[in-house]
């Protein structure tokens, strides 16, 4: 018997989101594979059911997010768009041309009003939800940033970049209040 579970995708499966809808209330789990595909499912009495198969990106997801209203996921691709998912009815909102290598990472804020997404020339790059263009930058002056968090205030990001430097800025100046530097040299 062929278990579900394992058909979810055909490729590896680089990320996973978890949102919960506040309009009912309802779980979503989305996921984005090298096999080019987004997926939403559904969570609901400890079972996993396929709601949605959103294709459009052309070369694999890298990242996933759920705003925080639980209403639209973000994807990004090494297609280098971001693109913008209405998780209710499964069609695109957008597509955000980022650049290549320039969206490896997406987060909502936690206003749900911008995305963040880090660079591999180490600049976290803010796009608008709404205008669907990159409205400014923040710079690391570092490497490849492979992730990214916003501070639950959203007041404060958070990015580590590939050679094990942490950054925290404010979004409000945009100023790089702390660098972390780790021990690995890359």
């Amino acid at each position: 018997t062929k278990n579900k579970y394992f058909s979810s995708h055909d490729d590896a499966i680089w990320t996973a989101a978890w949102g919960k809808s506040e309009a009912d209330g309802s779980e979503t789990i989305v996921t984005g594979s090298l096999d080019d595909m987004v997926k939403v499912w559904k969570w609901s009495d400890e079972k996993l059911e396929l709601q949605w198969t959103l294709e459009g990106h052309q070369l694999g997801v890298v990242s996933v997010d759920i705003s925080h209203n639980g209403a639209i996921a973000a994807s990004s691709s090494l297609d280098a768009h971001i693109r913008l998912w209405d998780l209710e009815s499964g069609k695109q909102i957008k597509s955000m041309d980022a650049g290549p290598v320039d969206a490896w990472t997406v987060a909502f804020s936690p206003d749900s009003k911008y995305i963040a997404t880090g660079s591999h020339l180490g600049k976290v790059n803010i796009f608008g939800v709404e205008s669907g263009k990159k409205e400014y930058s923040l710079d690391t002056r570092g490497k490849f940033i492979l992730s990214i968090a916003y501070s639950p205030d959203g007041k404060y990001l958070a990015s580590g970049a590939i050679d094990g430097i942490i950054n925290i800025f404010d979004i409000a100046t945009g100023k790089l209040l702390h660098t972390l530097e780790g021990r690995f040299k890359y």
